[in-house]
């Protein structure tokens, strides 16, 4: 069951060959045989204690036409989940246990999805500190890498990428400001869809910064991910279909190519020669990085972090006392330091009304019509050398496979483009060049 995609699984329990609550157990089942204790992969902070209670109830439905009826899905540790704990990672936040479903829980559910818990993260979503490993916080301690333990598990929606690539659950929900869905999909072998900012509600999520932030999918592939994007949505996604090969326009942003990782410039290379042999149209674009998306971040952080508090559960409303809880025990607390919290509440008014930010997007409206127009005559853009420039800009971004390297961990690519269904269509065509991974060999 865990090799299956979302689709397969969906298919089996409409035609009722196999149980919800027997797909729930056996999910419970591997999460506690690799991610507790010693030695687990500590990707999924909390279960929901009524997961169990809920499959009986949906086995017993004899109504199956919900878009994901019965299927399991995690839920990043940000995120609101009634009677479940969003605590962004820290400690600090323990006591934050939600009042109510997020409206993107509320529509999965409405879809028929099961909640089957909560997954660990980088603490506050990686905006905590500089040098702190992608994957720690002090509520969750370390997440590990399922393919190797040595590696980077990702950035701030690790547990969920990690749970994913295990086969923990049928699909997980991430969050991204800046390369927390795309850049963990890529680097645990599984498929990140990061929507078109503003097309899913941030609502009831612990935020970075409104204007990048955006939750979204992470699954085995494309149409899983597209699957679980739609049933996230206030109105379903209409269907997406492939482009056809031949019609396919691929931009290849080049900027910093050169600093690709051998192995995955080599496997890069190797598709694109592949696709240039079906008739694929490869040009060239140059887009550089982030410009002043650490800026945004910067002096929206305390504001809608507060903003989010004040509604919550937390007996910490404000930044300060947040700060004044990890002082109180610094080793436990705050292991690698709060330097971009610290420098958010020193340099913040809370109020976004500095000049240097409201200058930065302005910035950002102008690269976001600089971009587009380059990208005009294309599908889909594929990033090679790091860039962050379709998160600054908000742009519709994936992440697919791409092989694995000599020591046995898994790439990926990311892409974008100026057009959600584009970029979605055109994804699903390039995924059918790319192999699928087997799981990891200890947890076949």
């Amino acid at each position: 069951m865990h090799r299956m995609s979302a689709v397969q699984l969906l298919e089996l329990i409409r035609s009722r060959e196999l149980g919800v609550e027997e797909l729930t157990r056996h999910y419970l089942e591997r999460i506690e045989k690799y991610d507790r204790g010693e030695g687990g992969l500590h990707s999924v902070s909390e279960l929901y204690p009524q997961a169990l209670e809920e499959a009986r109830r949906m086995d017993a439905q004899k109504d199956r036409s919900a878009l994901l009826f019965g299927l399991p899905i995690l839920i990043k540790e940000n995120i609101d989940v009634a009677g479940l704990h969003t605590t962004s990672g820290s400690l600090a936040l323990s006591d934050n246990l939600a009042k109510t479903d997020a409206p993107i829980v509320t529509n999965l559910r409405r879809s028929g999805a099961l909640i089957l818990g909560k997954t660990n993260m980088t603490e506050f979503a990686n905006y905590m500190t500089e040098g702190m490993p992608g994957g720690y916080s002090s509520r969750g301690g370390q997440v590990i890498h399922a393919y190797h333990p040595d590696k980077s598990p990702g950035g701030s929606s690790s547990g969920s990428g990690v749970a994913v690539s295990a086969g923990l659950c049928a699909a997980a929900i991430g969050t991204d400001t800046s390369f927390s869905i795309v850049g963990c999909a890529s680097m645990n072998g599984i498929t990140g869809l990061k929507p078109a900012h503003g097309s899913l509600s941030s609502k009831g999520i612990l935020p970075i910064a409104h204007t990048l932030d955006t939750a979204g999918p992470m699954t085995k592939d494309m149409e899983d991910a597209l699957l679980v994007y739609s049933g996230m949505r206030d109105t379903p996604l209409r269907p997406v279909e492939p482009t056809k090969v031949e019609d396919l326009r691929l931009a290849i942003n080049v900027y910093h190519r050169q600093k690709m990782a051998p192995e995955q410039g080599t496997k890069m290379e190797e598709l694109l020669d592949v696709l240039k042999g079906e008739g694929v149209h490869i040009g060239e674009v140059h887009h550089p990085h982030k410009i002043a998306e650490d800026t945004i971040m910067h002096y929206e952080f305390r504001h809608d972090l507060e903003e989010y508090l004040s509604t919550s559960n937390a007996s910490r409303k404000t930044l300060r006392e947040i700060l004044s809880f990890y002082d109180e025990a610094p080793e436990e607390r705050m292991k690698y330091g709060y330097f971009y919290l610290q420098k958010a509440l020193e340099e913040a008014t809370g109020k976004l009304d500095d000049a240097e930010y409201l200058e930065a997007l302005k910035l950002r409206e102008n690269f976001r019509e600089k971009v587009y127009a380059s990208l005009e005559k294309y599908d889909i853009c594929l990033m090679t050398g790091h860039t962050g420039i379709m998160h600054f800009i908000g742009a519709p971004s994936v992440a697919l496979r791409l092989g694995m390297t000599s020591d046995g961990a898994p790439i990926g690519m990311i892409l974008y483009g100026k057009d959600e269904r584009e970029v979605y269509a055109a994804a699903l065509t390039m995924e059918k060049y790319t192999r699928p991974f087997a799981l990891p060999e200890s947890m076949q």
